[in-house]
């Protein structure tokens, strides 16, 4: 049995690993955990000495092939709880994520196949993101970045990168919610911002956080 903050720490580094080919440095990970790089390196000792990271002074750490099932597993569970929060208990896009952190450490895999089947097996998240089967595999997607569209292109929103609740009112002010038909009007070379228009009106959004969309 692995700890709450062990399986958090496991997450984070699968996510980060995601970013990069190389291996992830400790003060990714301290950022990423928001919590102070001595406390980063005690933990990573734990999850080195229990065959879950390879870690190398210095140079960072990878997931173990232990330690990487466990990652996805635990994303698995936390997608799906975020679906069944939405889809079956009416919560909204911006609501799930922090009851799903909770929920993600649950230790009952009937629970969770129970789960899958009662949901449909869902292929996606309620941001976008794809569920892992239960051997782990992920659904293949085509997802591009707003940021990558030319002007006149369009693209149906399918994701998003960011799924803090301010971002995710910010997107609800502008209608560009999941399933939103949207093309590219203008990319200001300036800041990095675009303006987008939907069919009814031109709407502007920031890159850094912009949407994926396909």
């Amino acid at each position: 049995m692995n700890s709450f903050t062990e399986e958090n720490y496991l997450k984070a580094i699968y996510k980060l690993s995601e970013r990069t080919e190389e291996m992830v440095s400790t003060n990714a990970i301290s950022e990423e955990m928001n919590t102070r790089a001595a406390s980063v390196t005690d933990m990573l000792k734990k999850l080195s000495e229990k065959g879950l990271i390879n870690y190398v002074k210095y140079q960072g750490v990878s997931l173990t092939s232990q330690g990487k099932v466990t990652a996805v597993n635990i994303i698995r569970k936390h997608r799906l709880w975020e679906v069944f929060l939405v889809n079956k208990l009416d919560f909204g896009w911006d609501e799930v994520h922090d009851i799903a952190e909770e929920l993600e450490h649950i230790n009952s895999e009937k629970l969770v196949d129970r789960l899958d089947e009662f949901l449909g097996c869902p292929q996606f998240d309620p941001h976008g993101d794809p569920i892992p089967t239960k051997t782990g595999k992920f659904r293949e997607h085509d997802f591009i970045k707003l940021s990558k569209l030319e002007r006149g292109e369009s693209g149906v929103i399918s994701g998003v990168s960011d799924h803090s609740s301010t971002f995710l009112h910010y997107l609800e002010r502008l209608n560009m919610v999941l399933g939103k038909r949207i093309s590219m009007v203008e990319r200001n070379e300036y800041d990095g911002s675009v303006v987008v228009e939907d069919g009814e009106e031109a709407k502007y959004t920031s890159v850094r956080r912009c949407p994926i969309i396909y």
